[in-house]
């Protein structure tokens, strides 16, 4: 029985889901959980788990997730509502904006800065700073703690993110990026041995069910279908090689998650620095060696184009220096 205020919440296990903890899976999938309330639900008995047959069964913290099951959640009202602050100190400490319109703004997001905030009470992202000069943000994107953000980048990753300053905007914005008609070009330093002057990586992306922090780029039919791995393809080619590195620009128009890492990874030349994909920590750099250099998109239905690029930041070029 649901108590007044409560919501019933569903999550569908999938192949991609299954043998996770549930209190792990809960944690990452629900937006606004945090782990001490994820904690907090199972000790209430708040969490079920349905089977296939539809019958209902408590769930525990440890059990594992099952693939065709359903995890349903009752939660108290407001948990999942808490928006993001807004960082007046942050954004006048690294909110660089590049260009602005009535329609969107885009910044140059610098390297160790994350994109957003995972819990309600923190700071010191760009969501967080956008918010305190863009106060017309609030209540736009794709939940309450991302404010305006049309797409994110990793908290290593430096360069272009662009957030719109009305609904109507980030809903066209955001369509032209699942389109793959927005140009989305990236900066990055591999290992130059085994990487062609020019290509094209077309490997599906899947969660790595081993670590669910990596993504895993499927090369067998049989794991793309088990994983339910989704198309990707990235484009490259090698602007410059030293020694035994290279400056590479790749472009990938729709970009999920971690999709360059992955990709270059799987040819045996993961990013500099990016030891999640199986390279040597950088001392030189002290994160992985990726840039988000350009976004172009034409416009349309009334908002403005963008053609907005950044070039590569000092520490990377210096790895190809000597």
């Amino acid at each position: 029985m649901v108590a007044t205020g409560q919501r019933r919440l569903r999550i569908e296990v999938t192949a991609e889901l299954a043998t996770e903890r549930l209190d792990r899976l809960v944690t990452r999938e629900v937006a606004g959980m945090s782990r001490a309330r994820a904690k907090a639900l199972f000790s209430n008995k708040a969490v079920t788990v349905v089977d296939a047959q539809g019958r209902y069964h408590q769930a525990t913290k440890g059990q594992r997730a099952v693939a065709g099951t359903t995890i349903e959640l009752l939660v108290p009202p407001g948990f999942d509502q808490a928006e993001a602050l807004a960082d007046v100190e942050g954004a006048a400490r690294f909110l660089e904006v590049l260009e602005e319109t009535d329609d969107w703004v885009v910044v140059d997001k610098p390297a160790g800065v994350p994109s957003a905030p995972l819990g309600p009470d923190e700071l010191g992202t760009i969501a967080n700073a956008l918010l305190a000069r863009y106060p017309e943000m609030r209540g736009v994107g794709y939940g309450p703690r991302e404010p305006g953000l049309c797409h994110r980048l990793d908290t290593g990753t430096s360069g272009l993110l662009v957030a719109a300053r009305h609904g109507r905007a980030f809903a066209v914005v955001t369509a032209a990026i699942k389109a793959g008609t927005v140009d989305k070009q990236y900066l990055l330093v591999c290992p130059g041995d085994g990487v062609a002057d020019h290509g094209q990586i077309d490997f599906p992306l899947a969660t790595d069910p081993k670590n669910r922090r990596r993504v895993r780029a499927c090369r067998d039919p049989r794991e793309v279908a088990r994983l339910a791995a989704r198309p990707a393809e990235t484009r490259y080619r090698v602007l410059r090689r030293s020694g035994d590195q290279a400056l590479v620009e790749a472009s990938a128009s729709r970009a999920h998650r971690h999709q360059i890492r992955a990709h270059f990874a799987a040819l045996g030349a993961p990013l500099v620095g990016d030891v999640l994909y199986g390279a040597l920590p950088s001392a030189q750099l002290g994160r992985h060696a990726l840039h988000a250099s350009l976004f172009a998109w034409p416009g349309g239905e009334g908002i403005a184009g963008l053609k907005v690029s950044s070039p590569l930041p000092d520490e990377l070029a210096a790895l190809l220096e000597g």
